[in-house]
């Protein structure tokens, strides 16, 4: 197969994945890997841009949807160099050791896929959005625990212009249900304001105002950047999620009645955004 740069080379053997990041390295080049889904949209771009700005670097983008001209072009469009688009299935069991907020199992598939595609192209960056926090801490300390040698970038969250993080579910959400979703970035916006205030007022901030639009948090949590305890002060993570109703037809299963939305916001606990300066 001819391999130009820039041209989003499609690769759906494994076997081939390995050969051309083997050849990479060997031609001392670095390997920006973006593990994506199923479809593509603009926080994903957000990804693959970060990895090509990484200098020196080939951009190779793990792609589980179906590979269609407008996603082709869209990758082409990005100049990545390679897109993966084949099975990427693995036996590994990963325990991450994490007190989790999503499901357990589907984090320790998604880290072991995410390992597996970083081993069988050799990359040596490994570029992952803040969207989905909990996974890149449980990725980071996977590979700090393997000793890999691949550093991790992570990406701060693309919004919509009304706060909305990006996501592949959002198109899924009832339309009577739109303005209800607008609530979750807005009380974590809230809450991270009043991070001067400490745990409690920063949590009763986020629930008094998802209670307002009707919905109660499936979970709510504040953790420190390794997803452990909250720190009395000092850099936390803000972390919510709500359920909402899915649009309908005669095809949706009991499973796509409803739709899981997760976002999260870094704050600066017991310190407020307003003291920050106070510190320098």
């Amino acid at each position: 197969m001819t391999f130009t740069p820039g041209q989003a080379t499609v690769v759906t053997d494994e076997a081939l994945l390995a050969t051309y990041g083997r050849a990479f390295r060997k031609i001392g080049k670095t390997i920006a890997l973006v593990p994506l889904s199923s479809a593509i949209h603009a926080g994903h771009i957000e990804l693959i841009r970060a990895a090509r700005s990484l200098l020196g670097a080939y951009t190779v983008v793990t792609f589980t949807g179906e590979l269609d001209d407008t996603t082709r072009d869209i990758f082409t469009r990005e100049k990545v160099d390679l897109v993966f688009n084949g099975p990427l299935e693995t036996t590994v069991s990963v325990n991450t050791g994490l007190d989790h907020l999503e499901n357990s199992e589907v984090i320790a598939r998604d880290v072991a896929r995410i390992l597996a595609a970083a081993n069988l192209t050799h990359a040596t960056d490994l570029v992952m959005g803040e969207k989905d926090f909990e996974l890149l801490v449980a990725t980071q300390r996977a590979v700090s625990a393997l000793r890999m040698e691949v550093k991790l970038h992570s990406v701060p969250t693309v919004r919509t212009p009304d706060g909305v993080a990006l996501s592949l579910r959002n198109s899924r959400i009832d339309d009577a249900s739109q303005d209800t979703a607008l609530a979750l970035s807005a009380a974590l916006t809230a809450g991270a304001h009043a991070a001067e205030h400490g745990e409690e007022v920063v949590l009763e901030t986020v629930r008094g105002i998802l209670n307002a639009a009707g919905v109660e948090p499936t979970y709510l949590a504040i953790r420190d950047l390794a997803f452990g305890p909250a720190p009395q002060t000092g850099d936390a993570r803000l972390l919510a999620a709500i359920t909402l109703p899915a649009k309908q037809d005669s095809s949706t299963t009991e499973a796509q009645a409803s739709v899981h939305l997760a976002d999260n916001v870094g704050l600066p606990l017991g310190i407020g955004f307003k003291h920050i300066a106070d510190d320098f």
